[in-house]
């Protein structure tokens, strides 16, 4: 069952049928500068997003500092041996939660960590160490999410769709799927979208499937992966610009 906790709950009810907005970047990426997220959030807020997305203990305090929505904070961390990247140990959880996240968002797909466990088993231990937490879990497919929900997830979403090794090659997000989620787990957790949304219809579009409200990034803050979106098709699909957004840095 979805949270009985008020606090939680009035949390994650404020962003019923809103827009999230993710404000990333890495500072290998043309668009960064030291204050480039927090100029990402206030212009979310200014939009009319209902929260925030972050990545990092830094830019999460950053703009938790200057803007007042609510943060699903997360933190990318790469390794070679690993496809596993989001807030993948309970150290990094800890360190999102202190920099300010109001939510936690972590890898709870089945793949084998750096630190050689399998990413979901990470969440029952988060829920008992930080058990304050509301819990954003990141999957890619509807096993992961069932999964997710059985260890205590308040929030699905398949934002890795597109980022293991069974998901790859896709091009967009599979409505369907995401429509048979939010039919099957809406009692349970709150069924958010995020992943390859790029137009507000498509925002709507997941709205109307069921979503409680719908993360959007690259589409609104990323203006390099959205000029690669226009260059691949104009070349005739001779780069593909999603093998730049998946990379590690």
């Amino acid at each position: 069952m979805k949270t009985s906790d008020p606090k939680k709950k009035a949390l994650l009810e404020s962003f019923k049928g809103g827009l999230i907005v993710s404000c990333q970047t890495q500072k290998d990426e043309p668009i960064y500068t030291p204050d480039i997220v927090v100029k990402m959030a206030e212009c979310a807020k200014w939009g009319g997003a209902v929260g925030i997305r972050a990545n990092s203990p830094e830019q999460i305090a950053q703009i938790k500092e200057k803007v007042d929505l609510p943060i699903i904070g997360l933190w990318k961390i790469w390794h070679d041996d690993t496809d596993v990247f989001i807030t993948p140990t309970l150290e990094a959880c800890k360190k999102v939660w202190e920099a300010g996240a109001d939510i936690i968002a972590l890898d709870c797909t089945n793949q084998k960590t750096h630190e050689g466990t399998i990413a979901w088993d990470l969440l029952p231990i988060l829920k008992k160490e930080i058990p304050d937490a509301p819990i954003f879990a990141d999957v890619s497919n509807y096993e992961e999410a069932r999964r997710a929900i059985d260890n205590g997830a308040d929030i699905v979403a398949p934002t890795l769709y597109g980022y293991t090794k069974d998901t790859k090659d896709i091009e967009g997000p599979d409505f369907r799927e995401f429509a048979r989620m939010c039919r099957d787990f809406k009692d349970e957790a709150y069924v958010m979208m995020e992943g390859h949304i790029y137009t507000p219809e498509d925002a709507m579009k997941v709205l109307y499937l069921g979503a409680h409200s719908v993360v959007v990034g690259s589409a609104i803050t990323r203006p390099h992966y959205i000029t690669k979106r226009f260059t691949d098709l104009l070349s005739g699909y001779q780069n593909n610009w999603r093998e730049a957004e998946r990379s590690k840095h």
